[in-house]
């Protein structure tokens, strides 16, 4: 893996060497990395916090993106792979859930390594089908009411013509990955799965963000914060805090017993 591929797929927003744990951050469909920037200030010092670049978006915004999730997966696990030289954990929010989910059991069956903790924010389990019809193939105007349902667009790029033709075609392919998504009966992780939610979240219920439960052999938590699906913004203090709680307490866990 050359060191300029390296730097296109990752961000460390502040390098902490003497960090103990190193947490990989996957953004929601349509979404950049950066929306986690500023964890790495509120996380704890023991934590370095690394941004998942993908294709499409930011400063990669020419480069072609994946529509399905197992080359998406393979591509990710290569660049990963020499930095996981510590103890390390996963947080993906919605379609990032679903990444970091497929990403630890490749890596645990290729590789022989398992993150420390997965923290899945903002999405059903995996095991759960959509039983909604899909939506990345739908005309524009369709498409574009799809996303204002969501509430995640900000209504002025969603008014805003030449902005909307720029994201289309990821929110598409993203939408594409997470609609062909096809789940994998397989062994159930051994690592602890934490799972948040929003409360106002239409999209997934309480029931089906527990059903991440049966997905570990090992501990499961469940925590839901005001919001709909995008409480990761609205409520990010109080998601901040309770990652920073979870944070030590595997810290402790790791390191301490």
């Amino acid at each position: 893996m050359s060191r300029t591929t390296f730097d296109t797929w990752l961000s460390c927003p502040q390098r902490n060497p003497q960090a103990s744990l190193k947490l990989f951050c996957f953004p929601y469909a349509g979404g950049t990395a950066q929306i986690y920037r500023p964890w790495a200030s509120s996380l704890p010092s023991t934590v370095e916090v690394y941004l998942i670049n993908l294709p499409g978006r930011g400063m990669r915004l020419h480069e072609r993106t994946f529509t399905q999730m197992s080359p998406m997966v393979q591509e990710i696990a290569n660049v990963l792979l020499p930095v996981l030289d510590k103890p390390f954990a996963f947080f993906g929010h919605s379609m990032g859930a679903l990444i970091s989910f497929e990403l630890a059991h490749h890596l645990r069956s290729e590789n022989g390594l398992s993150p420390a903790q997965l923290f899945v924010s903002g999405r059903r389990a995996p095991q759960i089908p959509d039983t909604d019809p899909p939506t990345h193939e739908l005309p524009d105007a369709e498409f574009i009411e799809e996303l204002r349902r969501l509430n995640g667009t900000p209504k002025e790029v969603l008014e805003h013509p030449e902005l909307m033709q720029i994201m289309l075609p990821v929110l598409r392919s993203d939408f594409a990955i997470c609609q062909t998504y096809a789940y994998e009966p397989r062994p159930i992780l051994d690592c602890p799965i934490t799972a948040y939610g929003g409360l106002l979240d239409e999209d997934v219920s309480r029931e089906q963000l527990e059903a991440w439960g049966k997905q570990t052999s090992a501990l499961f938590k469940m925590r839901l914060l005001p919001g709909d699906h995008f409480f990761i913004h609205t409520a990010q203090s109080l998601l901040l805090e309770a990652l920073t709680h979870e944070l030590n307490l595997l810290a402790r866990r790791l390191f301490y017993f």
